[in-house]
């Protein structure tokens, strides 16, 4: 795309006067310019990064090799950073940390990750992706430290209380159990490291970009993988959240196709709390973002009074405190045909053995990738296979045990809490 004719941006030009300082500095360095990384030498000469040059010029690729003038999207809320395996890590770190009365900070535990698991994590990104999984900083008592907010504990405590419940005191399920999940797979996955001439340069024939995305959703049981309940499809986009891609059609098409007619009758279906999982039905109560023309049906429909002076918060009041919380569309679905869904509390992989037969086909894919689509489809299946009805068993099971784990550490932390309280109250009376 040509610029002659037209007007030149700040930045444009600003890129102009940078460009040309760094030719004239290559001029100066010598008779010769190396023309080795022509997009390391653009980066470096524009000032940027140099992931912005291989975006850059990975969009304009995709678009035909010409420039598609787009309008700025909302930001929204920024990705979630940390891998879920960082996320149970960190976790039982921090606990561990309380119940032995020790400080927690995010310096403590960047030093942590740093030693144990050879990862470096910017401060910022530390701290924000802790206030997402439900930590809070607080003034205790005798100490300030990290620590779980009420929230998270209470989802979670509801959570195992449920899955306990489904288990005879010989350790059978009274429902068999069912773990249903989406991830995704992009045409250009690939190990980190590889072997590779220094003269050369690392993954001289990777492709830029990660390329086009594939969307999974399948479910197992201590079986195996469910029979028939493979969803594979490729994504219209190729970036953003996964989760943003699938849509309640696309979910509840193949829950009620694939997944119900081959799952044991009454099963117990767990799963997380994905937005298309938790579609409310039409006569759900309406939310703190509804009108008061909303809230004031809702109350009507419930035969619950309430007078035109009233202002919003205190008809949304009135809701919350009257109307019964929404019900899902697929709760109601699963439960027509005598099955229970029990959702996972928010951030904890942990808690999903699926996830770790993620891994498994992830991983297979990773170290037999040759950018193709037709390859990864290939391997696809490969990974698939290498999760047998033992793996399904096993990782179910190690879930078990890190349930029991929670279980037991949340009753410990809450015994210290009440110790270290009535502690202070007799030092201050």
């Amino acid at each position: 795309m040509s610029q002659q004719g037209k007007a030149l941006s700040q930045g444009q030009r600003q890129f102009i006067i940078d460009l040309k300082a760094y030719f004239e500095a290559e001029k100066k360095a010598g008779p010769t310019a190396a023309t080795k990384d022509p997009t390391g030498r653009t980066a470096e000469g524009l000032h940027i990064g140099r992931r912005t040059v291989e975006h850059v010029l990975a969009q304009y690729h995709k678009d035909g090799d010409q420039l598609v003038e787009r309008s700025p999207s909302s930001r929204g809320k920024p990705p979630f950073q940390l891998h879920h395996d960082f996320v149970s890590s960190i976790r039982s770190y921090i606990r561990a940390m309380n119940k032995n009365g020790q400080h927690v900070s995010v310096q403590n535990i960047r030093a942590w990750l740093r030693e144990e698991l050879q990862s470096e994590i910017a401060t910022t990104t530390l701290w924000e992706s802790l206030k997402r999984i439900g930590f809070v900083y607080g003034k205790g008592k005798r100490r300030s430290a990290l620590k779980e907010r009420a929230y998270v504990i209470i989802a979670r405590r509801k959570y195992l209380r449920e899955k306990r419940s489904n288990r005879a005191s010989d350790g059978s399920l009274q429902r068999p159990e069912v773990y249903l999940d989406e991830t995704f797979l992009n045409q250009n996955i690939s190990t980190d490291h590889t072997w590779y001439l220094e003269t050369d340069g690392a993954w001289v024939n990777k492709p830029l970009g990660k390329g086009p995305r594939l969307i999974i959703v399948h479910a197992i049981t201590k079986e195996g993988w469910v029979k028939g309940g493979q969803l594979v499809f490729q994504a219209s986009r190729r970036t953003g959240d996964y989760h943003a891609q699938m849509n309640w059609e696309n979910f509840s098409t193949w829950f009620i196709e694939q997944l119900l007619p081959n799952i044991p009758r009454h099963s117990l279906i767990v799963m997380d709390n994905a937005p298309y999982h938790n579609v409310v039905i039409d006569e759900a109560c309406p939310t703190s973002s509804s009108t008061k023309q909303q809230l004031r049906a809702c109350l009507t429909a419930h035969d619950y009074p309430w007078s035109y002076d009233m202002l919003k918060p205190e008809l949304f009041a009135l809701c919350k405190q009257h109307i019964p919380p929404p019900e899902y569309k697929i709760d109601t679905i699963a439960r027509a045909q005598g099955h229970i869904i029990l959702r996972t509390p928010q951030y904890h992989p942990e808690l999903q053995p699926i996830e770790t037969c993620w891994g498994i086909v992830k991983n297979h894919c990773r170290q037999h990738s040759d950018f193709t689509m037709k390859n990864l489809w290939e391997q696809l299946t490969v990974g698939f296979a290498k999760v047998t009805a033992e793996t399904c068993k096993q990782v179910i099971e190690k879930v078990y045990e890190q349930e029991e784990k929670f279980w037991q550490e949340d009753i410990e932390i809450d015994m210290l809490e009440d110790s270290i309280e009535e502690d202070v109250f007799s030092s201050e009376y």
